[in-house]
């Protein structure tokens, strides 16, 4: 019952995709800190190589870059894996991306760039990193599975992003099928759905109104997303298979 084991992640080895900023460099950071071995991947090499290269100060960190929206990368990505471990205990499918336009321009280009990063790749990344998870996984410490959703596939939202807000909640859903089959096999998949966190991507959001509308009258820190994380990748949340947390301090859940 002693906090230092219960949300230990000590000795496991991570796979964080989109690792090398945003919500998966929070997620990176706080596995890192603790004693995890993280490997990042993101489609731009620079920015992936110098993030693992000053995490590498707090532990050990590791960049293979890779586009996961196309499945010869996803195959390559999954093989440099292979190269270097037996098993791993965590992966986190974060990668992704958005796109906004009003209704009747909204292109296919739009649609296809993040449906098939947003969701497309989560379970075709889950799906060749299996047998990985799998070797990792025990009767009393499953592997896990973390899948980022959004608040967008919860809520409506009030932007006019389609094919992210279906992504999301693709995701989100998923997320529930995976549960189910993959449990018997000692894997343990779950979601987290973030709120507004200071990223690139959020960077063009009204960061102060939607400050003041969110119930606890601020945005997303990094501690709170790799508390999330932490969690859901420890012995704390054995028996928690299925579930979506939402992380956006009561801005879509209390609307």
């Amino acid at each position: 019952m002693k906090i230092d084991q219960l949300f230990s992640v000590r000795g496991k080895v991570a796979v964080v995709t989109g690792g090398s900023r945003g919500i998966g460099e929070m997620i990176a950071r706080g596995y890192i800190e603790n004693g995890a071995k993280v490997y990042i991947t993101a489609r731009k090499a620079e920015a992936c190589n110098a993030l693992a290269k000053e995490l590498s100060a707090h532990g050990e960190c590791i960049s293979i870059p890779a586009d996961l929206s196309k499945m010869a990368e996803i195959e390559r990505f999954a093989k440099e894996i292979e190269k270097r471990e037996k098993k791993i205990d965590i992966l986190v499918n974060n990668a992704g991306a958005s796109w906004g336009e009003t209704f009747d321009k909204f292109p296919e280009e739009g649609w296809d760039k993040v449906i098939d990063l947003n969701l497309k790749s989560v379970f075709f990344v889950s799906q060749r990193l299996v047998k990985l998870l799998e070797a990792a996984a025990s009767a009393d410490d499953c592997a896990r599975i973390i899948n980022i959703g959004s608040i967008d596939g919860l809520h409506v939202s009030g932007i006019e992003t389609y094919s992210y807000a279906a992504s999301k909640a693709g995701v989100i859903h998923m997320t529930k099928m995976m549960a189910k089959f993959l449990a018997p096999r000692k894997i343990a998949v779950n979601a987290i759905a973030p709120g507004f966190f200071p990223s690139k991507m959020t960077a063009a959001l009204p960061f102060d109104a939607i400050a003041q509308a969110t119930p606890l009258k601020r945005a997303g820190r990094p501690e709170d997303m790799a508390g999330v994380a932490l969690y859901l990748s420890s012995k704390a949340s054995g028996f928690v298979c299925g579930a979506v947390i939402p992380v956006d301090g009561g801005y879509a859940t209390t609307a």
